[in-house]
């Protein structure tokens, strides 16, 4: 997984990395998708929102887009509320 930086500085505010991927790997399924523009291309993405917990039952909110079949790029992350 790579994250982006604003990703990066959204972990520095509450969250750890390892809270991101098991938040990831506990999850059952995609919450949503949605559909979006990139701002820096113009061009049309699909976005999920997936939702999970941590091994320590802390209800994560993660939003990414898959960049090919070998990479999911975290844009935001934040405990739910």
């Amino acid at each position: 997984m790579k994250f982006t930086l604003k990703a990066e500085m959204e972990l520095d505010e509450c969250l750890e990395k390892r809270d991101v991927y098991e938040a990831i790997l506990s999850a059952d399924e995609i919450y949503k998708v949605l559909n979006s523009t990139n701002p820096y291309t113009g061009k049309k993405e699909k976005l999920y929102i997936i939702m999970g917990l941590t091994y320590d039952d802390i209800l994560i909110y993660t939003k990414g887009k898959i960049a090919d079949i070998r990479f999911y790029i975290l844009i935001s992350s934040k405990r739910a509320l």
